[in-house]
């Protein structure tokens, strides 16, 4: 009971830091935003089916807000370079590598409905 509380409060404080970093402002780069809901799309499926646990997920969506936080700090001056997006870009794709390999591990939760 106090782990899944735990892991209920951890999952809130990365959801508000994600929210928090969302008002960075829309990116210049329009990929970057589809990327980022992509991303978060897919975790919540991995939660939903069960293929990720509580703790995964919050991991997971930890490394997305810290994905969002590098792009604000990188748009922080008015612009997206190329060597920036190539950053984001390289972040994302390491992501989405966790996402998979979390989504197809041994570890499994019981999905009640």
């Amino acid at each position: 009971m106090k782990y899944n509380m735990k892991m209920l409060l951890g999952t809130s404080a990365v959801c508000v830091l994600i929210a928090s970093t969302a008002y960075a402002g829309p990116a210049d780069d329009p990929g970057i935003q589809k990327r980022e809901q992509l991303q978060e799309k897919r975790i919540d499926q991995g939660v939903k089916s069960g293929e990720l646990t509580p703790r995964e997920a919050g991991k997971l969506e930890a490394q997305q807000a810290k994905i969002k936080q590098d792009e604000a700090r990188m748009k922080s001056d008015g612009k997206l370079t190329k060597k920036e997006r190539r950053k984001l870009a390289k972040e994302q794709n390491r992501a989405s590598k966790n996402i998979e390999k979390k989504k197809h591990n041994e570890q499994k939760t019981t999905v009640s409905q």
